[in-house]
């Protein structure tokens, strides 16, 4: 017999808060609006998804959220990655967290390089992208 630890609200709260970021905030940077929009329709990133092998246990949780973060991480700073020995490294940094997601049934279908070819979304304003301030009525 095994026991499981089952995961905290407050880890389930923060693995939705990252994929959030990621839909909000990292992907119109990358990505036009219809492309979001079909990934959302595809399930990339969903953990609540039929067939899923995410079963909610303490070690689970933990490493998606540190999957996560690490390619947020990554994304982020792919602009100043020089090319060579450092390069390499975030590459398969990258390709080893998102088999991490892949493992437990999370659709991550990116590439290091889908990130890396530059923003082609600077000047666009995405509907998915959160406002920088609100207007107060």
């Amino acid at each position: 017999m095994k026991i499981l630890i089952a995961s905290t609200p407050e880890q389930e709260e923060q693995i939705q808060e990252l994929i959030e970021y990621m839909y909000c905030t990292v992907f119109p940077d990358y990505f036009t609006d219809g492309e979001i929009r079909q990934m959302d329709d595809l399930k990339v990133l969903h953990t609540h998804v039929h067939e899923v092998e995410y079963v909610g246990t303490l070690k689970e949780a933990f490493q998606i959220i540190s999957s996560l973060q690490t390619l947020i991480a990554i994304i982020e700073m792919i602009a100043i990655i020089e090319t060579g020995c450092e390069e390499k490294v975030y590459r398969e940094m990258f390709a080893h967290n998102a088999r991490i997601l892949r493992g437990f049934g999370i659709s991550f279908p990116f590439t290091f390089d889908q990130f890396s070819e530059g923003h082609d979304c600077d000047n666009h304003i995405s509907l998915y992208a959160k406002p920088a301030n609100q207007l107060l009525i």
